[in-house]
């Protein structure tokens, strides 16, 4: 019974964070688009690398598959 619990526990914390990785996708994504709007490079740059993050902790969870 706890491995069933901590099982449904594990699902239920992926789900949140997977979650949070999406807002955080839209965040970022909106970053890019504002720094790409005013030419901010180091931002342009900072954010492309953060959207790889992201996309690679998503594809861990084959949100993407």
């Amino acid at each position: 019974m706890k491995q069933v619990v901590h099982i449904l526990q594990k699902v239920e914390f992926e789900k949140q964070y997977i979650k949070g990785l999406q807002l955080e996708l839209d965040y970022e994504l909106a970053t890019l688009y504002d720094a790409l709007n005013t030419n901010d490079e180091q931002q342009i740059e900072a954010s492309k690398r953060r959207l790889k993050e992201i996309h690679m902790e998503l594809e861990a969870f084959h949100v993407f598959s």
